[in-house]
């Protein structure tokens, strides 16, 4: 395909609570992912950074840390995406989009958030704001409660999803023990994730604090080129489908349950690159609480509504299973540095289709779904990468 898009690079710091500074972060995961593809900054044409901020660090103007990365980079063009927590796919597509219209052949594209110097209250005060603002009742719930009324809707509708969200934390902290730059390495039995006691409190009842994604900070990078730029990279994996798709911001006026906007997504996602979910071979997905990626698992086809633990029960999303989901830990295990989240699911994608993924590598993989989603099911983007061996 002449019009394809590569990721030909990738940059990846470790997820934590860090020292670094939001410029630090930056840089480090830009330079890599130069690095990695081989590519001198004289040559990129355009660059994005995905960064929430909502107040969380002082740096409201961010876009142009990512020149702090070379000298070469003056000049070129800079932007800072916004989109909740799926901000980092919002400035991926943002570099595909210049790609598609001509401006540009090489895009860097950058994901960050520095959010552990703050008070835990404070970055759930901060993430809130994602939520719509003009009606009191949902202005005044957090993101925890938000889920926590999902997973008691779910128990209300079709059967109590918790022990299948303790069996979900536990895989996922099973899985980050093979990922070296995740947050948290640290097994989780699925008992000790499913019981209540003062190192797992309820934290938005019924949601456990197992349940819960961390506060994280850290950065990825991804090279994005045209077709006729990527000829020379050392290796490149094609984008079959990017997908977006938003919803409307109040919850009030859709059935949050169904997770349409995921489901729509994903599936045009699917549609777009040809495929079915039985032709993934793993994916990474947006489980900022384990009841997300719950009802994710209905939305990309793997189970009916009401079923989305089939998946677990038949082993189908375990690391050995036929469609693994979240190799790397996951927001909950990886960690979730809002606006790396989405630059990171890709970072990580690129390397499980060039093989390069180290203890998390799945054996052969040719094809992968990302699905990185904002606020409540609002937006969501969804990407189906292939591994390209010319």
């Amino acid at each position: 395909m002449g019009d394809a898009i590569h990721i030909t690079g990738s940059g990846h710091t470790k997820f934590g609570r860090l020292p670094d500074s939001l410029e630090d972060l930056i840089v480090e995961a830009a330079r890599e992912a130069m690095e990695e593809a081989q590519v001198p900054p004289s040559e990129i044409d355009a660059v994005f950074l995905g960064h929430f901020n909502s107040g969380l660090a002082s740096d409201g103007f961010a876009s142009s840390l990512i020149h702090q990365a070379h000298p070469d980079l003056r000049f070129t063009p800079a932007a800072r995406c916004e989109n909740a927590c799926a901000s980092g796919a919002a400035a991926i597509h943002a570099g595909m989009n210049a790609i598609r219209a001509g401006r540009a052949r090489t895009v860097l594209v950058v994901g960050a958030e520095k959010m552990t110097h703050r008070p835990t209250p404070d970055v759930t005060a901060a993430l809130a704001g994602a939520g719509y603002q003009n009606d009191p009742a949902e202005a005044a719930l957090s993101f925890p409660q938000v889920f926590g009324l999902a997973a008691q809707g779910y128990a209300d509708r079709h059967r109590d999803p918790l022990g299948d969200m303790a069996r979900i934390a536990s895989k996922n902290h099973g899985n980050a023990m093979k990922n070296p730059l995740a947050q948290m390495h640290r097994e989780m039995s699925v008992e000790a994730c499913a019981t209540v006691t003062d190192k797992n409190p309820l934290i938005a009842p019924p949601l456990r604090l197992s349940d819960c994604s961390l506060i994280t900070d850290g950065a990825a990078a991804i090279v994005l080129q045209a077709e006729d730029a990527a000829g020379d990279a050392p290796r490149r994996v094609r984008v079959a489908a990017a997908e977006h798709v938003s919803d409307f911001l109040p919850m009030s006026r859709r059935d949050f349950l169904k997770f349409e906007g995921p489901a729509r997504a994903i599936a045009q996602a699917y549609a777009a690159a040809g495929i079915t979910v039985a032709d993934l071979d793993f994916a990474e997905v947006h489980d900022c609480f384990t009841i997300a990626e719950l009802l994710i698992y209905e939305a990309m086809g793997l189970a009916p509504a009401g079923r989305g633990g089939d998946a677990l029960a038949d082993g189908v999303v375990m690391a050995e299973g036929a469609t693994p989901v979240n190799l790397s830990g996951g927001l909950k295990a990886k960690g979730h540095p809002v606006g790396a989240t989405g630059v990171s699911m890709h970072a990580l994608g690129f390397r499980q289709l060039t093989g390069r993924a180290g203890d998390m590598q799945r054996k052969g993989a040719e094809t992968g779904l990302l699905f990185n989603m904002g606020g409540a099911a609002v937006a969501n983007y969804a990407t189906v990468l292939a591994a390209d061996r010319a």
